[in-house]
C-alpha cells in the first residue's frame, strides 16, 4: 500500500524533508507519495504529516487561515504520526510564550522562540537520541528552546536542555533534521511507529 505524506509548504525545506522521507520509506520497502500542502482539503488523505521550520507566527497565522490548523488536530486525535521541526516545533506546542502565535496545542510543551540565538549563532551537534543507535548530526539555526515538557517524552538533551520531544504520535525537535543526508529521524517519527501500528 502506498503512504500519502503531507509536507506542510507554507514555509521551510519542503523538498529537503520530502527527501527524507522517501529514504526512510525505502529502507522500509514501502512506496510513498508527497505532497505539498497549502490549502485545506488534503491533510485528511496524509497517513503521515511534516511541519516543517520558517517563521512561526507566519506559519501559525497561514495555517488557520486556510483552514489547515483543524486538519492536523483531527490527524493527530486519529492518532497519525507528526514530525514537527524547529518552528513547527513551536506550532504544534501548547504554549509559545508568544501572543503572536496561535499553536495547535498537539505537543504538550512550553516554548522559547530563538533561544539558541540568531542565524550567526548556528551550529551542529551530534545528539544522542532514545531509539537510534548513533547519534544524530542534528543542526540548530535560530532554533527554539523546550523550556518545560508536559506529557510529552523527551527523546534528546543538549547541553541539559530538552531539544527533541514525542507526544503520543507527535514528535517535535529544536532542531533541523532535514539539514544533514541523515534521515533517521524522519524514520523514528514515522515509519517505526507506523510498522509497530500495522
Amino acid at each position: 500500500m502506498t503512504l500519502t505524506a503531507g509536507v506542510v509548504a507554507v514555509q521551510g525545506d519542503v523538498s529537503e524533508h520530502a527527501d527524507a522521507i522517501r529514504n526512510a520509506a525505502a529502507e522500509h520497502d514501502r512506496e510513498v507519495e508527497v505532497r505539498e500542502i497549502r490549502t485545506s482539503g488534503h491533510v485528511p488523505d496524509c497517513d503521515l504529516l511534516l511541519l516543517p521550520g520558517g517563521e512561526s507566527t507566519t506559519i501559525s497565522r497561514l495555517l488557520h487561515r486556510e483552514g489547515i490548523a483543524e486538519e492536523i488536530r483531527a490527524h493527530v486525535a486519529d492518532d497519525k504520526p507528526v514530525l514537527a521541526t524547529c518552528a513547527g516545533l513551536i506550532v504544534a506546542s501548547t504554549d509559545a510564550n508568544d501572543d503572536r502565535v496561535e499553536t495547535l496545542d498537539v505537543l504538550d510543551v512550553t516554548v522559547e522562540r530563538n533561544a539558541f540565538g540568531r542565524q550567526k549563532d548556528s551550529f551542529e551537534a551530534p545528539l544522542d537520541v532514545t531509539g537510534l543507535d548513533e547519534p544524530f548530526p542534528a543542526v540548530f539555526i535560530r532554533a527554539p528552546l523546550i523550556e518545560s515538557v508536559g506529557d510529552a517524552t523527551v527523546l534528546a538533551e543538549w547541553d541539559g536542555r530538552p531539544v527533541a520531544v514525542r507526544d503520543g504520535s507527535v514528535v517535535g525537535t529544536s532542531f533541523h533534521p532535514e539539514l544533514t543526508p541523515d534521515w533517521r529521524l524522519h524514520d523514528l517519527a514515522f515509519f517505526d511507529r507506523l510498522l509497530t501500528d500495522a
